[in-house]
């Protein structure tokens, strides 16, 4: 029920989801039944009539309430206990659903993943990781939204739980961990940044060092190639937004000088196509929350269900438990205290 084109773009992109997927897969619809039935059945009559056999694979779970964007999170999540961001979590916090995809309040979406899903041991605050496009092949850029200001120890934690992503979803065998900073030296950036960089040193991971802005759309540095860049969720949300802007810049600059039609340059241009990449997880939770941009298109959830469906069958989340509790020798892995 949430985004600036739902509930429309959420069905269409549900649907669109199950027409790709193998028959054994199926889509919960979380929100207002009636208002659901009535968008679902003018796609189905209309314009996607062609996806009408999936119509079976796709259940309806009643949420009254509704988080609206402009709702502030905590007073959401008192006021608004039965809306279909909290209904829909709370059934993957209890097993009866595999991953949770949103395109609505992105704070409603993480103080309700955080309350439902709780944090792996040891963590001290989730990240939310986006994929980059990039010359080369993409990478994952953490935080990008979820803690404004942070401290060392957290960027930290930060590289840990994004090699485990680039891992398990790139299949990226070494992921190569670069800290955004100023500069490549490791005297360049604030207090958090140098004492970051000091630590990762001694972390365990392929640490490559600083890397800078006018690295990432090359996609990698003077010491290789990139596949996770650690930053604050300021810094990281700033930067986003930035990239987000290049893509249609791009094609509208291109359209003009080479008098071509945009949708076909477009077309060619699929990488700076934001839809492609879907959505965001929340990494460090326990359990698969993907935070969609609040303007996604039926391709930008298809690409978002998708997402949430790999990092299901890969067991990322379980993966992020049990590094996190290899760097912290007091923590023992969920698996092992559970037996």
């Amino acid at each position: 029920m949430g985004g600036d084109y739902a509930p429309r773009a959420p069905i269409a992109g549900a649907l669109h989801a199950l027409g790709a997927l193998p028959p054994e897969h199926h889509i919960e619809l979380v929100g207002q039944t009636a208002v659901i039935e009535r968008e679902l059945d003018a796609l189905l009559r209309d314009e996607l009539a062609a996806l009408a056999h999936v119509r079976s694979r796709l259940s309806i779970v009643e949420a009254p309430d509704v988080i609206e964007m402009t709702d502030s999170p905590r007073v959401a999540m008192r006021a608004k206990p039965n809306s279909s961001m909290v209904v829909g979590i709370r059934r993957v916090a209890e097993g009866l659903a595999h991953g949770f995809v949103s395109a609505g309040n992105t704070g409603a979406q993480m103080a309700a993943s955080l309350m439902l899903l709780k944090l792996h041991e040891g963590l001290k605050r989730p990240a939310i990781g986006t994929l980059f496009p990039t010359a080369a092949q993409p990478i994952l850029v953490l935080d990008v939204g979820a803690n404004v200001d942070c401290a060392a120890d957290e960027l930290v934690q930060f590289a840990r739980i994004g090699t485990v992503y680039a891992r398990a979803l790139l299949g990226r065998d070494n992921p190569a961990v670069g800290l955004l900073s100023i500069g490549e030296e490791a005297e360049k950036g604030n207090l958090v940044v140098k004492e970051a960089h000091q630590r990762l040193l001694g972390a365990g991971l392929n640490f490559l060092g600083n890397v800078e802005g006018r690295d990432l759309p090359r996609g990698h540095c003077d010491r290789g190639a990139i596949d996770v860049v650690v930053c604050d969720g300021f810094t990281g949300n700033v930067l986003l937004k930035f990239y987000e802007s290049i893509g249609p810049m791009l094609i509208g600059k291109v359209s003009k000088v080479a008098n071509l039609d945009p949708r076909k340059v477009a077309a060619s241009l699929t990488e700076l196509d934001v839809d492609e990449y879907g959505g965001a997880p929340l990494l460090g939770v326990r359990g698969v929350s993907i935070i969609s941009h609040g303007k996604s298109s039926p391709k930008a959830i298809m690409n978002a269900i998708h997402q949430a469906l790999r990092a299901v069958e890969s067991g990322m989340t379980d993966e992020i438990g049990l590094q996190l509790a290899a760097s912290l020798p007091s923590l023992t892995p969920d698996s092992e205290r559970a037996s």
